[in-house]
């Protein structure tokens, strides 16, 4: 699966969040941080987007409504090990390293770990 560019990116997770398909107008209410975006911009990355696999397009009267062909677990699984392999060594103690370099977890955070860690364990110890 081929990497999505940051402004493809943005619309991909707008029409992922929907979870059902949205016209362009819909995608423009959506955005994060309100900003205005030319429709014919919206239209483009669409386009793309559609041309690379990752939306289908459907006409309904007058009105396009875009639905995700890749589910975005899947999406994030690949790009996130592609991260992890491309700029830690895959190794995942560097990246969460990198991440908290400088800075304490709090109580939460690390429990949130540690039970991911314990979960972890005991998958591999049921194979």
């Amino acid at each position: 699966m081929k990497k999505i560019p940051d402004a493809e990116l943005e619309l991909m997770m707008v029409i992922w969040d929907a979870e059902q398909p949205v016209s362009r107008m819909d995608i423009e209410m959506r955005m994060q941080n309100g900003r205005d975006v030319v429709p014919s911009t919206i239209l483009s990355l669409l386009s793309r987007l559609e041309k690379r696999g990752f939306l289908r397009k459907e006409k309904q009267g007058n009105i396009n409504y875009y639905n995700a062909l890749v589910e975005k677990s899947a999406y994030l699984k690949e790009e996130g090990q592609r991260v992890l392999d491309k700029m830690f060594g895959s190794s995942l103690k560097n990246f969460v390293t990198a991440l908290y370099d400088g800075k304490g977890l709090d109580d939460r955070e690390i429990a949130e770990l540690q039970a991911f860690i314990d979960e972890q364990a005991g998958t591999e110890r049921d194979k």
